[in-house]
């Protein structure tokens, strides 16, 4: 519930201004010469948005364990709206500030390239493999919220350099994100259903 209740309020703040789909009252930076901007730009929120809500979802242990057909249609779905939505993303990044180009060019990447691979690693029963790239890739995934609340607090202070958030809001989400991932990883490695999968991995 917490978590989707930080979805909702992120979907929520970030569409609000995009609720009329005019490109010309749309907050966007300028593309000019480059008419596919605007199709890309909604195709990457639509299948971004697409992809927040599932995660929660696949998160839930009440429903990956009652419904683990539910589970596995809407991984798939999540899986192939992350590969859309990060191509679009890779597509358009370029007319962004420049500084964060880089910080948020790794952060997609990775997130296409942990999600798909995830969804391998399901197909292969490999499921403790499968967990943790779904946690990387759910890590990733939540930068964008970080970046939201981070840019309003450094706006907030006087003084604070423009060019130092936007470095920080493409940075610091994913990295401390993976830390805590990682963190919980570590401290669920000995629950039940883990050293289940681990042991019909092993025998398999």
């Amino acid at each position: 519930m917490p978590l989707a209740l930080v979805v909702l309020g992120f979907l929520i703040y970030q569409l609000s201004p995009f609720r009329e789909l005019n490109e010309a009252k749309a907050p966007i930076p300028p593309h000019d010469g480059f008419p596919l901007y605007w199709p890309l730009l909604l195709t990457h929120m639509f299948f971004g948005t697409v992809t927040m809500i599932l995660v929660v979802f696949q998160l839930w242990p009440w429903m990956r364990t009652n419904h683990p057909r539910f589970h596995r249609v809407s991984g798939r779905i999540y899986v192939v709206s992350a590969v859309i939505c990060g191509i679009c993303g890779l597509a358009i990044v370029r007319f962004a500030p420049v500084v964060g180009q880089i910080g948020v060019s790794i952060a997609t990447i990775t997130w296409v390239a942990v999600t798909v691979m995830a969804f391998v690693r399901a197909r292969q029963r490999k499921f403790t493999k499968h967990r943790r790239l779904m946690l990387y890739s759910f890590a990733i995934l939540m930068n964008n919220v970080w970046g939201v609340v981070l840019a309003n607090i450094l706006f907030a202070i006087p003084g604070v350099d423009m060019l130092y958030i936007f470095e920080a809001v493409r940075w610091v989400g994913f990295v401390v994100n993976m830390y805590l991932v990682q963190w919980w990883i570590y401290r669920t490695e000995n629950r039940a259903d883990i050293r289940r999968w681990r042991r019909q991995e092993a025998t398999a």
